[in-house]
């Protein structure tokens, strides 16, 4: 690795919209911020380890950036940006973490990476992930807050970039809860679009019912840019923002497995919006949502049993065991609790939408608790449901008031309701994090 100036930190922790701002100001130059971050990494990511790999153009890039007229900018123009490892990048290794894939390298770009290449992002590097953003190998990454705990998965390296202010924007993907949980445990904003609406195309599949790409900023502000970028600006309905929000507040039906720092969060939560004047009920989910994780876990290792067959008949032993335990049905699920499965998700969806009728949106745990030690990904049990149900999910950090690790709630919205909950989050922000 070549080495570079000596970093400068409000560089590397400006948000994305404020570098964008000052590059279309003739303040900061694509260059100095690309500088400004891969020193950073250099510095901080043999402990951190949230690199798969870097890219060696992005300087090039950088300076294409820099020389080009405004008229050809985009909205990304300039602004390095991370790429989770089971995203197709034409210029870089696509490996899945896996060593079944190590120096695959694809013909073209995922959709979504094509996306931000065309909207001037510089596509800085792969970031790790759980084998195949499923089960299998573990990331290496560690949580930047302390090393010593994980960071959660399978978005680890992205949602720790990010945190560690390595780039200012990072995708990712949920399945279960591979978005949302990370952005707790690291203290990131993370966002999961309703379900379909942004395209996986040259994205590793793991259940075609699940799987959705997602993305981490370090405000509400850079979620939204992305979410437009990406076509998420069309509403849902045509409505006036409101003035004081309805909000639904809930720990759902596993309140019994969060520790007591989640439950602060959301009590905080509760408080600090009351305050301001917003109308915060506590509610119950209807009780057939309790069976929404388990309904969950069946679809997932049944659409898995298909999206693994191939490399479980070609590779045999040298791929993961968790891989052939989905080929192989180990759980012993059924053809009709898959029926039954999918039934309950179809339904699931219909009550939430109606539930969503009285709300602009709803508030619940990301996280049982605190980033666990080690390097597992976590618990998604409190991810899944929603994952399940399609809603737009944002993890939004929550301050305790004394120093510990990250914790954040999830705020959710009705289903295709994207813009509506950022435009709603965007107003609140300052109320779950006042400073």
């Amino acid at each position: 690795m070549t080495s570079h100036a000596p970093v400068a930190p409000d560089l590397t922790a400006l948000p994305a919209t404020e570098a964008l701002s000052l590059m279309a100001e003739g303040h900061l130059t694509s260059r100095a911020l690309v500088t400004a971050c891969l020193d950073r990494i250099h510095q901080r990511d043999g402990e951190v380890r949230a690199w798969l790999s870097l890219s060696e153009a992005a300087l090039e890039q950088a300076d294409r950036c820099d020389a080009a007229p405004k008229a050809e900018c985009g909205r990304l123009h300039g602004l390095p940006i991370g790429v989770k490892d089971v995203f197709d990048t034409s210029d870089l290794p696509t490996t899945h973490n896996s060593p079944l894939f190590q120096g695959f390298q694809p013909a073209a770009d995922a959709a979504v990476v094509d996306l931000l290449r065309s909207e001037g992002a510089i596509i800085l590097g792969k970031t790790d992930t759980t084998e195949f953003a499923a089960a299998g190998r573990d990331a290496a990454t560690a949580n930047p807050h302390n090393l010593a705990h994980t960071p959660g998965g399978s978005s680890a390296g992205s949602a720790a970039a990010v945190a560690d202010m390595h780039v200012p924007l990072a995708l990712a993907t949920q399945t279960g809860g591979s978005t949302i949980r990370p952005a707790s445990f690291c203290g990131v904003f993370g966002f999961k679009p309703s379900f379909g609406r942004v395209s996986r195309e040259g994205a590793k599949i793991y259940a075609q019912s699940f799987d959705t790409v997602g993305w981490y900023g370090r405000s509400v502000d850079d979620v939204a840019l992305l979410a437009s970028v990406l076509g998420l600006d069309e509403a849902l309905e045509s409505a006036d923002l409101p003035g004081k929000v309805r909000i639904a507040i809930t720990p759902g039906p596993y309140r019994d497995r969060l520790a007591p720092e989640s439950i602060i969060a959301l009590d905080l939560s509760k408080e600090r919006l009351k305050k301001q004047g917003h109308s915060v009920q506590s509610i119950d989910l209807p009780t057939e949502f309790e069976a929404l994780d388990s309904h969950h876990r069946v679809i997932l290792h049944r659409e898995g049993q298909a999206s693994f067959r191939n490399l479980a008949r070609r590779h045999g032993s040298p791929l993961h065991d968790d891989f052939h335990h989905r080929v192989e049905n180990r759980d012993g699920s059924s053809l009709r609790d898959l029926a039954q499965a999918y039934d309950a998700m179809a339904l699931g969806r219909i009550a939430f939408d109606a539930l969503m009728q009285d709300f602009d949106i709803l508030i619940a745990p990301s996280a049982p608790g605190f980033a666990p030690l080690g390097r597992r990904p976590g618990d998604p049990v409190f991810n899944a449901s929603w994952t399940l149900l399609g809603v737009p999910c944002l993890n939004i950090p929550v301050p305790l008031g004394h120093p510990s690790l990250p914790i954040g709630v999830t705020l959710i919205a009705a289903r295709f309701a994207d813009k509506h909950l950022l435009d709603v989050a965007r107003q609140l922000e300052p109320v779950f994090n006042p400073r």
